[in-house]
């Protein structure tokens, strides 16, 4: 730290080196009109104006026009990178959710760590019964099926006809009826 404020007191002390169009003898003054009696700011140590002073063109705040100007293009920007962006994943995202909430009977089915197989049962709204092979079946998430491959037609259950007794015939027999009396 040192060096540097030695190094900037010692250029302060030198004087400038001076250019041929310096060397030259300056004309003399014209007489002008007596200074204002108010005292002009000086310039600080940044350039800028002293307090009370009028300050620059570079410290004021942007006007309101230049301001839109410069956030317009930062709106576009954002509106873009939602269209073309945040839009489709969150379709995609919705998607996926809802297969995986139709996810039903006869589906065949990737998990995400590879397994394929056919889902035999939902047993609820966060767990499936999956067939992996002939006669193995294992329990999974929802959340862990990566893609619904195909959508197989569910599994229908025919209700069961009550059992007939074998005593009975197919068509039943009609009984005769007696007549009595005479015919008119």
């Amino acid at each position: 730290m040192n060096l540097i404020t030695d190094a900037m007191a010692q250029t302060a002390e030198q004087p400038p080196a001076a250019t041929p169009a310096e060397t030259a003898p300056a004309p003399a003054p014209a007489p002008t009109a007596p200074a204002p009696s108010a005292p002009q700011p000086q310039a600080t140590q940044t350039g800028t104006a002293a307090s009370g002073g009028a300050p620059d063109a570079a410290s004021q705040p942007p006007s309101l026009p230049d301001l839109f100007a410069q956030l317009v293009p930062v709106f576009v920007v954002m509106g873009i990178v939602y269209i073309l962006v945040i839009r489709p994943r969150a379709r995609r995202e919705k998607a996926e959710i809802e297969a995986l909430r139709n996810v039903r009977r006869g589906d065949v089915v990737a998990t995400t760590g590879g397994v394929i197989g056919k889902v035999t049962k939902a047993i609820n709204d966060a767990e499936v019964e999956l067939e992996i092979a002939p006669n193995t079946r294992i329990h999974l998430l929802r959340t862990a099926i990566a893609e619904v491959r195909s959508k197989g037609e569910p599994v229908k259950d025919t209700p069961v006809a009550p059992a007939k007794p074998a005593n009975e015939s197919k068509a039943p027999a009609k009984a005769a009826k007696p007549t009595s009396g005479a015919k008119s």
